[in-house]
């Protein structure tokens, strides 16, 4: 069986250009998955706009099944905030999108406990939407729409920092002090100084107190 560094090494390249709290999210729900026997791939990240198009014009100007109805621009791929994945085998020569598979033979279906993880973390799941489900997709769109990203606007500041703080709540009985002060030094401290260029005493608040939620976690002292 394939270690978990093994399993995160073939997901690795797709997660570089992704908002780093959904990157991040992307390699705890590889390793949650791992620890319940269910070894996943992240089979797609950032997507760019030309590649949007090539994907949307699948099934309809060139060869092949229609797989999206989102052209270039209107896919969160576009922008860093999505994935999609597929099931390993446990010598990670075979890769699955069956959504029936049982590979750790638990009776539970590998993809239900891969959407019960992703969720947890803060993901919204493709096979929830209503019309042309996307059971591999997964998406945190910080109730931002595609429109909104395409002028320009992004996740504020305390919304990433809450984000990354919950991700790393749901494994906090194993949060390590160097991962927290890690956690802190990249997410927490620029979200806070983006707060306070910005004047938003709330967010800077919530940034501090999120902070503080960390070294609790670690064993730290609050500050």
């Amino acid at each position: 069986m394939l270690t978990l560094t093994q399993v995160k090494n073939k997901s690795a390249a797709r997660l570089t250009g992704l908002l780093p709290v959904v990157a991040a999210a992307a390699e705890r729900l590889t390793e949650r998955t791992y620890k319940r026997g269910v070894p996943i791939v992240i089979t797609q990240g950032l997507r760019t706009i030309a590649e949007q198009d090539k994907l949307y014009a699948q099934g309809r100007t060139t060869a092949g099944s229609i797989v999206t109805n989102a052209k270039g621009g209107y896919s969160y791929h576009n922008f860093g905030v999505a994935i999609d994945f597929a099931l390993l085998s446990a010598d990670g020569k075979e890769v699955y999108w069956d959504t029936k598979r049982d590979g750790n033979a638990n009776k539970v279906a590998d993809w239900a406990e891969v959407v019960d993880e992703a969720k947890r973390l803060g993901f919204a799941w493709g096979g929830d939407w209503t019309s042309f489900k996307d059971y591999p997709h997964f998406e945190m769109t910080f109730g931002l729409t595609t429109a909104q990203l395409r002028a320009g606007i992004r996740p504020t500041a305390a919304q990433i920092a809450a984000a990354m703080a919950h991700i790393t709540k749901e494994d906090s009985y194993i949060v390590k002090a160097e991962d927290a002060n890690d956690l802190i030094k990249r997410y927490l401290q620029p979200a806070w100084a983006a707060c306070k260029q910005k004047g938003d005493a709330a967010g800077m608040q919530e940034a501090h107190r999120l902070a503080n939620e960390l070294r609790k976690a670690s064993g730290q002292k609050e500050q």
